[in-house]
């Protein structure tokens, strides 16, 4: 049917992924794929090469060898991420959410569809509303980052990255300053975010959240997917 979502083929792909940090491997001959819909979960003890990966998958880290695809859009080993058709692939929630602290929630999540996308402040604004809406923080749109909860924050996080409606959505230990509540809050949220299609892929050590939530579980072990 026209305007489908193509089911069979994979949000992301990586192949045989190699990565070097000065003369230290970090990531060695990583391959996996994520299917749409799927919230597949990377563990693994501090080191690993967990946020790198993601890092990586997100055009933030370069790699010298192998290649990831992200819906149709590919990163080779040694080019430059392309930009723009890259970030409207794949959304970033990092551990300390990293939210512009001069700017308040709405304008955090506004920021990158208006400056990068050229969207209307209007059109913006009504889609970043809507998100919090969607994650139970409107009533912080005018908050600062400072003023926010742990929780709020990283749900203002989540709006943020996901402000340009993306595809693949990554976390970086999003349970990491959470308490058992939010976790389980979190676990239906991105529970809820995969039901509509999104793909998620997420970093963590919290063995718990992983069972309770995740489809699929990977391992990496100093570089390597075992």
């Amino acid at each position: 049917m026209e305007g489908a979502l193509d089911m069979s083929t994979p949000v992301l792909q990586v192949h045989q992924l190699g990565l070097l940090r000065g003369d230290r491997r970090i990531l060695d001959g990583v391959s996996l794929h994520a299917d749409r819909g799927e919230l597949v979960a990377i563990m693994g003890l501090s080191g690993s090469g967990k946020t790198t990966l993601l890092r990586a998958v997100a055009g933030l880290e370069p790699f010298q060898a192998g290649h990831i695809t992200v819906d149709d859009v590919r990163l080779d080993s040694g080019a430059t991420a392309p930009g723009r058709a890259l970030s409207r692939k794949v959304g970033m929630v990092f551990q300390f959410h990293c939210l512009f602290e001069h700017l308040s929630a709405i304008e955090n999540v506004c920021l990158a569809p208006i400056h990068a996308y050229r969207v209307s402040p209007k059109d913006a604004d009504r889609r970043g509303r809507e998100l919090l809406r969607t994650f139970g923080v409107e009533h912080r749109a005018d908050a600062l980052p400072r003023h926010l909860s742990g929780g709020e924050a990283q749900r203002v996080a989540i709006a943020r990255a996901l402000a340009v409606d993306p595809p693949l959505l990554l976390m970086d230990e999003p349970t990491a300053s959470l308490d058992p509540s939010r976790r389980t809050e979190l676990g239906a949220l991105v529970r809820q975010l995969a039901a509509e299609g999104r793909t998620l892929v997420i970093a963590t050590h919290d063995e718990d959240f992983t069972q309770a939530w995740a489809t699929r579980v990977l391992r990496l072990r100093n570089g390597v997917l075992v």
